[in-house]
């Protein structure tokens, strides 16, 4: 069995649905940031069957919260502070997400206006659908895991 050591502060991020910690990973800017990062791909889970698991050893003011409820508003955030579980966060789908995804209609303004953010609004909720701010285009979701 894998053992990966406890962590003194930071947050480890649970049930990630198996093969997503990466894109995760990359999302929230992680290879960016000077701390320990560690990736659990594939572990065992009774909840799941098989989960991802980020251990992230750094404030978590550095955690973007929207973009991770974007991702998957079912994630479970552990806050920890002196190697204990201090706070556990829920995850909401954001009302708004910037800058995260970009439109791909090419006759969108962020195609001819460089500068503007891709903004894009929740437009069903049950649905997990997000529609771009400034052209209605709808986002597919699926398509976020292959950036």
């Amino acid at each position: 069995m894998l053992n990966v050591g406890k962590i003194e502060e930071g947050f480890v991020l649970d049930h990630i649905k198996a093969g997503q910690s990466l894109s995760i990973y990359h999302h929230l800017r992680l290879d960016k940031l000077d701390c320990t990062v560690a990736i659990i791909k594939n572990a065992r889970s009774g909840k799941m069957d098989k989960k991802d698991i980020l251990k992230v050893e750094c404030d978590i003011d550095m955690l973007n919260l929207d973009i991770l409820g974007f991702i998957d508003h079912n994630i479970t955030v552990n806050v920890i502070k002196d190697g204990m579980i201090v706070e556990k966060k829920d995850l909401v789908l954001p009302k708004q997400i910037r800058g995260v995804i970009k439109c791909k209609n090419p006759r969108c303004i962020t195609s001819i206006e460089q500068e503007l953010p891709h903004v894009f609004l929740l437009a069903d909720e049950k649905k997990e659908i997000y529609r771009c701010k400034y052209c209605d285009e709808k986002f597919d979701k699926i398509s976020f895991y292959k950036y």
